[in-house]
Formats: structure tokens, C-alpha cells, sequence
């Protein structure tokens, strides 16, 4: 490629900005992919820091388990899923480092902010706040490291930057324990507290501010050029921010009804499917008498449908490579639901033992969360490695990933949830982690290598969304709703927890069946990647 095909291929630089040059994979590489680790960990600081502060918090604003799982899963899911859909897309268009950057900024302030809320709808408030930040993080992300490395140590490498995930959700329930029960000894009686806060409203604060500083050093990143790690040329977007703000409107309940018609899309469709979701809700808001966690998830499936609809109208060749390729399919439901139980065990794990164990908050968020930190760190990275060198023997080897982290998790979560040895379960807490962190590097690199690179945000995203729809919003939700229901039916309340979790681990059977589907069908939708693009009409250039 010449210099001046990178230049004009890169789509990612601001005005006066020179392309980035690079080997893929040296030491700037490595470096951005520490600093994306970090941001990634503050993203989960932020996320379960929740988990260990719930019975302080349930105490304090009176609220049940299922409004717990509702506040750390489905409001703040739906609006991560949602945002997150505009967000990757103008990643795809503009400075992924930048959106990166922006994002972190918002997302940190609004868990500052957090630290301020005197009631449940309020609190809510501000996670929605949160969830709309850190949907601009994973999709850049994925993206920018696609670039940064060759497809080989694709699942390798996103793999490490998933590490995040355990070592942010670790580190935020030991320092939300610790700052919790520190604030509380210290100011035993609120009244006499800087602003009346209670420990729990310290540890967002303490939180919150440090991702702030941490934004000003994304900012100074370098961005690669678009599609350079697979010569593959990308034309520079002229107009990013038109496609930001078509992508939003696309995504906002009734105003995107006129960007659907503009586009073409069949507006009595939509409204059919808009009635089809509305009449589900209710009837699930019946049955479980739960109204704002079927409001929230009818909604977001909802911008769902309409966001496919309008990209299918607007850009049928990535609606197609990805809603039309039953790998991608299939492998983006199967893992998802490996997600609704580990987003759940995650959740519930903390509250669970403290109300087994005559514990401080302090040693389970200590030992919990560096349990989950070692044990996800090491599990993400060698499913990573493992995936790739399993890809090298067969085009589907990575998603053997996805049964190994099945058969080690269900027991390993079992015996955890009922062992009366409060040790064994800090231990078994680390176990479980090996095997149930071994899989996120699998589905984003298996998206990318089944699109081409300036589809691979929206990919990314699609995945995101997904895993978050049928992970984030009902695990936590579902366990939590499923303890109420236990709990009323004479369950001592650790003791529906436990019967809770065990019952949610039913949904492996679902990932297995999903499995199998995408192993049968990922080898030839990957082999005919470039072919199905060019049939779809797009100009595939190879240098």
C-alpha cells in the first residue's frame, strides 16, 4: 500500500492529523492495548461496584431483589444495548480513541454523580447515565485493535483487553467494600457526614473520579489506519457526524419513524412489530407483576428491530454479511446465554455469602473480587490463547471454547453456591472463573472475521448488544425475580438465592444447542466472506 492509499484509507484521523504508521503487533501496539485494558477495568469499577454495595443500598431505599437485578442489569442494559448501536457505528466513521475518550469522561462522572442519589428512581437515573457512556468503549475498542494486530492473534488479543472485565469487576468490590464500611465506621451517624452521604454514596464517588483523569490519557492515543492489518483499503466517511446523528435518530422510539420512511423501511412493519413487543411486555408484566423491567426490555428490543430495519434500508450489505450469516447467528445467541448466567453468578455472588456468613462487606468484596480478578485474568487469556491455536486446527476451533467454559462452570458455580465452608467458596469464587472467563475473546473475533473491517464496529456492536439483551438485562434480573418468587414461598432469603442460581444454570442447555448450530455452519460462512461482500456489491480491494 502507498502512502498515499493509507492516507486516503484511513478514516479515523481529525484535520492536520498524519495516519498512523505501525507494525502490526510491535510495542505501540502492545502499549495501546494496555492502555484499552485499563479503560476496560474502569468500565467494570463502575459496573459492579453495584454488586457489593446492594444490601446497603437495598436497606437504605427499601427495595427487593428484583429491583436490585433490575438497576444493575436491565436499565442500565437496555440503554448500554441501545446507545451502543449509534455509538459503533460512528466509531466505524470517526476517532475511535476519541469516542473512546468522550465516553469514559461521561460514564465516570455519572458514577460520581451517583454518589448523590437519595432514592431508587434517581439512582436509576444516573446507571442509564452510565450505560450510555460505556457503550462507546467495546465497539472502538475491538476496532481499533483489530487494526493494531493480524487476524491470527485476533482472539488473543481481544481476549486480554476482555481481562478487564474480571480484574475492574474484582477490583470494585474490594474497594467498594472497603471505602463502604470505611465511610460507615468513620461516620457512624450520616447527620454528621460531609453532605449527608452514606458509605455507600462515597464508594461511587471514590469510583468515579479517577476515570475522569484517566479520559484525558485515552485522548492522547494514536489512531491506526482503517484496515492496514489486512490490506484491505477503507475509504475515509467525509461526513461523520451526519451518520451519528442519522444513527440516533434511527434509535429514538416514534421520531424514527421518519428516518425509517425516509430510508424506505415499511413503517407498517415496524408498527406490527412495535405491537407484537408491546403485547409480550404485558403479558410478562402480568404474570411476574413487574412493570418497569418489561417497559425497559420492550423498549429496547423495539429500537432493536427498528435499528436492523434501518440498516438493512440504508446499508443492506452489512445488514446482510451479518443477519444473513447463520455463524454469525447462532454464535452470537450461544454465547450470550453463557453471559445471562455468569452476569447473574457475578451479580449475586457477593450478596449471597453475606447473607450466609456472618462477614464484613469489606473481606467478601477483598476476597470475592481478587478471586474473580486472578481467576477471570487467567481464564480470559488462556481461553484467548487457546481459541487461536484451536482456530489454526479447524476454522471453527474457537468456539470449543464455549463448551469447555459450560462443563467447568456448572459444577464448579454449584458447589460455590452450597458449600457451607465459607473458604471453600472464596476459593471456589476463583475456580469458577477459570472457566467461566474463558470465552469473551470468542464471539467479537469470530464477528470480525466474518465481516469486512469497516463493518466490523457495527459487528462488534451487534454482539454487544446481544450479550447485553440476554445477558445483562435478564441474568441478574431473572435470578433476582426468581429468589422474590422462592423467598414468598418460605425460603429462608439466602436459601432462595442459592435455589435461584442453581435453577438459572438450566439455561447452559440453550448455549449447547446453539453451539453445535454455529460449529456446523462457521466454516463456510467464513471461507465465503469476501465473496458474499462482493456479491452484495461492495469493492473489495486487496493489496
Amino acid at each position: 500500500m502507498s502512502e498515499e492509499q493509507a492516507d486516503k484509507a484511513n478514516t479515523g484521523v481529525e484535520a492536520g492529523e498524519k495516519p498512523t504508521r505501525f507494525k502490526p503487533g510491535g510495542a505501540y501496539a502492545h502499549y495501546v492495548l494496555f492502555v484499552l485494558v485499563i479503560v476496560y477495568v474502569f468500565n467494570f469499577i463502575d459496573r459492579q461496584i453495584l454488586s457489593i454495595l446492594s444490601q446497603d443500598i437495598q436497606a437504605d431505599l427499601g427495595v427487593s431483589d428484583a429491583d436490585m437485578g433490575f438497576l444493575y442489569g436491565t436499565v442500565f442494559a437496555v440503554f448500554y444495548a441501545v446507545f451502543g448501536i449509534p455509538l459503533a457505528r460512528f466509531a466505524d466513521v470517526w476517532v475511535r480513541r476519541s469516542l473512546i475518550s468522550v465516553g469514559l469522561l461521561f460514564w465516570s462522572a455519572m458514577t460520581a454523580m451517583s454518589g448523590f442519589a437519595r432514592s431508587f428512581p434517581v439512582l436509576a437515573l444516573f446507571r442509564i447515565g452510565v450505560g450510555i457512556g460505556e457503550a462507546s468503549a467495546s465497539p472502538a475498542a475491538y476496532s481499533m485493535l483489530a487494526d493494531y494486530y493480524s487476524p491470527r492473534l485476533r482472539s488473543t488479543v481481544l481476549a486480554i483487553y476482555s481481562s478487564g472485565v474480571y480484574i475492574g469487576g474484582g477490583v470494585g468490590l474490594f474497594l467498594g467494600g472497603f471505602v463502604m464500611e470505611t465511610w460507615n465506621t468513620t461516620y457512624p451517624d450520616p447527620a454528621t457526614s460531609p453532605l449527608n452521604m452514606k458509605g455507600w454514596h462515597a464508594a461511587f464517588l471514590a469510583v468515579g473520579f479517577p476515570g475522569i483523569l484517566m479520559a484525558l490519557w485515552v485522548r492522547t492515543l494514536r489512531e491506526p489506519i482503517r484496515g492496514l492489518s489486512e490490506g484491505i483499503v477503507s475509504e475515509a466517511h467525509p461526513t461523520p457526524f451526519k451518520v451519528l446523528r442519522a444513527e440516533l435518530s434511527s434509535v429514538i422510539p416514534i421520531f424514527n419513524l421518519v428516518p425509517l420512511h425516509r430510508v424506505g423501511a415499511s413503517i407498517p412493519v415496524n408498527l406490527s412489530a412495535a405491537a407484537a413487543i408491546a403485547l409480550v411486555s404485558y403479558g410478562l408484566m402480568v404474570v411476574t407483576d413487574n412493570i418497569p423491567q418489561w417497559i425497559a426490555l420492550g423498549i429496547g428490543i423495539y429500537v432493536v428491530v427498528s435499528w436492523a430495519q434501518s440498516l438493512k434500508a440504508r446499508d443492506n450489505a452489512t445488514f446482510s454479511m451479518i443477519f444473513k450469516s447463520k455463524a454469525m447467528i447462532y454464535t452470537m445467541i450461544a454465547f450470550p446465554t453463557i453471559s445471562f448466567v455468569t452476569y447473574g453468578v457475578g451479580y449475586w455472588t457477593a450478596p449471597l455469602l453475606l447473607r450466609l456468613h456472618d462477614v464484613s462487606a469489606t473481606e467478601v468484596g477483598m476476597y470475592i473480587g481478587l478471586g474473580s480478578a486472578l481467576g477471570g485474568l487467567l481464564g480470559v487469556t488462556l481461553g484467548g490463547i487457546l481459541g487461536d491455536k484451536l482456530k489454526s486446527k479447524h476454522p471453527a476451533g474457537r468456539l470449543a471454547i464455549g463448551y469447555i467454559a459450560v462443563a467447568g462452570t456448572a459444577p464448579l458455580v454449584l458447589w460455590m453456591a452450597f458449600t457451607p465452608s465459607l473458604a471453600m467458596a472464596y476459593f471456589l469464587n476463583f475456580a469458577h472463573h477459570l472457566f467461566s472467563a474463558c470465552w469473551p475473546g470468542i464471539p467479537p473475533s469470530t464477528a470480525s472475521d466474518l465481516v469486512l473491517p469497516r463493518m466490523r464496529a457495527v459487528a462488534g456492536a451487534y454482539y454487544i448488544l446481544v450479550n447485553t439483551m440476554v445477558g445483562l438485562a435478564m441474568g441478574p434480573f431473572v435470578m433476582g425475580q426468581l429468589s422474590d418468587v422462592y423467598a414468598a414461598g418460605g425460603m429462608e432469603s439466602s436459601e432462595a438465592l442459592q435455589t435461584a442460581i442453581a435453577s438459572s444454570l438450566g439455561m447452559f442447555g440453550v448455549t449447547l444447542i446453539f453451539l453445535t448450530l454455529a460449529w456446523k455452519h462457521l466454516p463456510k460462512d467464513e471461507a465465503s466472506r469476501l465473496d458474499r461482500a462482493r456479491a452484495l456489491g461492495e469493492e473489495v480491494v486487496q493489496v
